[in-house]
């Protein structure tokens, strides 16, 4: 039996707000084991990556589904984010989408599988998710683009297909390449970090 001495204490139980960092801190786990290693990753791994156990991690997402959603929600909250400041242009929301398009290229091969009448059960969330950024992008669509509204959705569809590689690198050269083709202006590549 191990006893404590008196002045040892427990760490303060930080409820709520330790919650809502373990939550965060999954899904940047998850983004990037994800990127590295495909989507049947053990989840163990990004438990570990996150710094916290497996028990937190099923708390939070009791499925390696609902832990692909929380991504792909964060992924799009995040663009949202980058279009509500205050100086966003085109150009830099469309870093923001790319960065997000080299790091969650699994996720995006995911839902391409989906729109084209695979299994994965994300065609709604696909498609709900899609809105959003679309939304976000238009409202930063300049009106003397050589995109117009029309041609947007098409253009981050055919982009989203072109992010492919090993690595990190190589899929923001291929996206790059793309947004060059189609003769877009695109910002520094980076996440939000508003």
């Amino acid at each position: 039996m191990e006893h404590t001495r008196p002045d040892a204490r427990r760490p303060a139980n930080q409820g709520p707000k330790a919650a809502a960092r373990n939550r965060a801190a999954l899904i940047t786990a998850a983004r990037v084991i994800y990127a590295e290693h495909g989507l049947n990753a053990p989840l163990s791994a990004i438990a570990r990556r996150a710094g916290v156990g497996q028990g937190v991690l099923y708390r939070h997402f009791p499925d390696r589904t609902a832990l692909v959603k929380a991504v792909l929600e964060e992924n799009v909250r995040q663009v949202e984010q980058a279009a509500e400041a205050e100086t966003a242009t085109f150009a830099d929301l469309l870093g923001v989408l790319t960065w997000h398009l080299t790091e969650s290229a699994a996720f995006i091969g995911l839902l391409h599988r989906d729109q084209a009448g695979g299994r994965s059960g994300f065609r709604e969330q696909a498609s709900a998710l899609s809105e959003r950024v679309q939304h976000s992008l238009r409202a930063h669509l300049p009106q003397d683009h050589r995109l117009n509204e029309d041609d947007l959705e098409l253009a981050v569809a055919m982009v989203s297909a072109a992010v492919t590689g090993p690595t990190r690198e190589e899929r923001e050269r291929q996206a790059r390449a793309a947004w060059r083709l189609l003769d877009v202006e695109v910002g520094p590549v980076h996440p939000f970090e508003g």
